[in-house]
């Protein structure tokens, strides 16, 4: 029979250690999931539960469920391993990491491996392994922006509805427009892929103009509908709107779009009055991600239009229309995963609280 699980009860004292590792950016991403582990155990979380959250393997949360109920907070470190002693203590990379999270003196915006190297008086080697076992990449940077929109729960239940349980007999067409797409001609012919070497281009090119591509893309099937515009305006937008009605006769179309101001001017407004079976769902502000043509415009762009080479507008039009053309022939729906929950928790995302350096 299988053993039963260990029931954890903690003192105050124990629970904030384990809440401090948590809030502690130089803990180890190891000694946080255990603590994850004891945390959730001590809630009445199951094995089962506790794995599936931490993304980790049942032998795993027994293991430090038992050693925690054993030997309490020393359960969760590591045991000593056979083989040549540790050179650094913990006060040594505590140091280490405590200097990486600083930043530099001299006026760079982030540390090295050989310049933090230097500045702690530890090998370059040890210094790269303390920051590949925390997890710290200093060299990477992401940009974020998080939705200040007062309406986001609203709009996020609004969107997420109709993904996962669209309207009874009617379409959901997800609609945006890609400006300014460039027609670029290289200033030398492109040399073919051959066997060992890559497809090459010239660094520099000679601009053909742009044009701007609106797109619907229909949730139900994944097909899309698209038609370019030497402009953006609502002129170009209702232009497009009257193609989709004519497109999809004689049913209701709930049309997801982001907050740009050619979505909502008074013509656009007119426009909507007159025809009763269009309906509008905005995205929240800084939330276009939300608008699932977006990943047809990074697919557009990373199969046909980076790379291609246009002598003029029209070519580069005719190469998206008919691009359009045959991926519509394998479409495949997207799935949208994420509940109305969780995307208000990822939009409104704050930066972590640093917690003390024990």
């Amino acid at each position: 029979m299988a053993r039963a699980a260990a029931v954890i009860e903690l003192s105050e004292p124990e629970e904030r250690e384990l809440r401090a590792v948590l809030r502690r950016r130089s803990a180890s991403q190891q000694l946080a999931v255990r603590a994850r582990i004891v945390l959730r155990a001590a809630q009445g979380a199951t094995n089962t539960q506790i794995a599936a959250e931490a993304g980790v393997s049942l032998p795993t949360v027994g293991l430090w469920r038992h050693n925690f109920a054993v030997r309490r907070l020393d359960g969760l470190a590591d045991a000593p391993r056979s083989g040549r002693p540790r050179e650094i203590d913990d006060d040594e990379i505590q140091r280490v990491l405590a200097k990486t999270l600083e930043p530099p003196p001299d006026g760079t915006t982030h540390w090295s491996v050989r310049r933090l190297a230097a500045a702690t008086g530890i090998s370059p080697t040890t210094v790269h392994r303390i920051w590949r076992e925390h997890k710290l990449k200093p060299h990477q940077v992401r940009s974020f922006k998080f939705s200040k929109d007062p309406q986001l729960a609203e709009k996020v239940i609004d969107v997420v509805g109709l993904y996962l349980d669209p309207p009874e007999g009617a379409l959901v067409l997800c609609v945006d427009e890609k400006t300014q797409i460039q027609a670029l001609d290289r200033t030398q012919p492109t040399l073919p892929i051959k066997p060992g070497k890559a497809q090459r281009m010239t660094h520099d090119y000679k601009r053909n103009g742009t044009t701007s591509l609106y797109a619907a893309l229909e949730l139900a099937s994944g097909e899309v509908t698209g038609a370019c515009y030497p402009r953006h305006r609502h002129q170009e937008f209702l232009a497009f709107l009257n193609r989709l009605v004519r497109a999809y006769p004689r049913v209701p179309l709930h049309v997801v779009l982001d907050n740009s101001s050619t979505h909502s001017t008074t013509e656009v407004e007119r426009w909507l009055s007159r025809h009763k079976r269009v309906h509008f769902h905005f995205t929240p502000t800084s939330a276009s991600w939300m608008n699932m043509v977006e990943i047809w415009f990074s697919i557009l762009t990373s199969q046909q239009v980076r790379r291609g080479v246009y002598h003029d507008v029209p070519e580069l039009i005719a190469a998206i229309e008919f691009y359009t053309e045959h991926y519509n022939e394998r479409a495949r729906p997207f799935v949208w995963t994420k509940t109305a929950d969780q995307v208000p928790a990822k939009a409104t995302k704050q930066q972590p609280t640093s917690g003390t350096l024990h």
